[in-house]
């Protein structure tokens, strides 16, 4: 089996503060984006920022200006836009019935705006009601959920499940049992974020023994784990992702210059290994 290389080029939590290097600008992350797809990425995940502030945006425009520079440079390595943004409730110290500045709950059509008028190949699709390190809780209703992959999969998206721990896998998986989720589902743990998974042997055999026969799916962990599940998942018959939204570092203390740069580290490990990169076609043909 060939393995899919996942990217993800900015995220939401990463900051400038953490790394200069971390690409904010429509410019920056396309450009990023296809220096990680040269590199053997197959999948490039993208959320986009402020480019004044450096901050999470939901901007339309700043998604399709990155797309389009993306596209006008290789048309060929799948686009995966985040659904992300939309779910966190920051609860205010006085009253908790009432958010605090910095909470955005929203619906499920403003959430899948993007998705809907851009049609990338993929989206993350987050089903995790959960607290999150920094204080908030991030909320994904079923209700919400439910309305989001039906709106995604009208536009032609493929969703891709993004898992953090066994109880939103449970309600992905009744979206796949009920018939909401279509076609052939592409799971994708997320391994060591705070109050989700851990990013260990024993939790990813845990997630892997949940699913269905010949079920395809991918992990990644977060900061120095990134690299060890690379590792691990590949051993299990997944793909792997990698990229700054995950962890800066390509050693200890040692910030990665760039996306590709990490990139590169996976293309190693999965050599090592005796593994292959799965290329554009390859990734289209099993995904899609």
């Amino acid at each position: 089996m060939k393995t899919i290389i996942t990217c993800a080029i900015t995220g939401a939590v990463t900051s400038k503060e953490q790394t200069p290097y971390l690409p904010v600008t429509p410019e920056e992350i396309a450009t990023s984006a296809l220096e990680a797809a040269e590199a053997g990425a197959a999948v490039v995940h993208i959320h986009v920022r402020d480019p004044l502030t450096a901050r999470p945006s939901m901007d339309v425009e700043h998604y399709r200006d990155t797309v389009d520079r993306i596209k006008k440079h290789n048309r060929d390595v799948l686009i995966n836009l985040t659904t992300g943004p939309g779910a966190l409730y920051i609860p205010s110290r006085d009253k908790l019935s009432q958010g605090a500045p910095g909470s955005l709950l929203l619906h499920a059509t403003e959430r899948v705006k993007h998705i809907e008028l851009i049609k990338p190949d993929l989206c993350s699709m987050d089903f995790n009601t959960m607290h999150q390190a920094e204080g908030g809780i991030r909320i994904n209703h079923k209700l919400v959920t439910k309305r989001m992959v039906e709106l995604v999969q009208a536009a032609g998206t493929k969703p891709e499940l993004e898992i953090f721990d066994s109880g939103d896998f449970r309600i992905a998986k009744e979206l796949v049992a009920d018939g909401t989720i279509k076609g052939k589902p592409f799971w994708q743990f997320a391994m060591g974020i705070k109050y989700g998974w851990d990013a260990t042997p024993n939790a990813l055999m845990y997630a892997y023994r949940d699913l269905a026969p010949d079920s395809v799916w991918s992990a990644f962990g977060i900061g120095r784990m990134e690299m060890p599940m690379v590792a691990m998942t590949a051993i299990m018959g997944g793909h792997v992702r990698v990229g700054l939204e995950d962890n800066i570092y390509t050693s200890k203390g040692v910030l990665a210059k760039n996306n590709a740069e990490l990139v590169k580290m996976a293309v190693d490990i999965l050599k090592l290994l005796g593994y292959q990169t799965a290329s554009t076609n390859d990734a289209r043909e099993i995904l899609l």
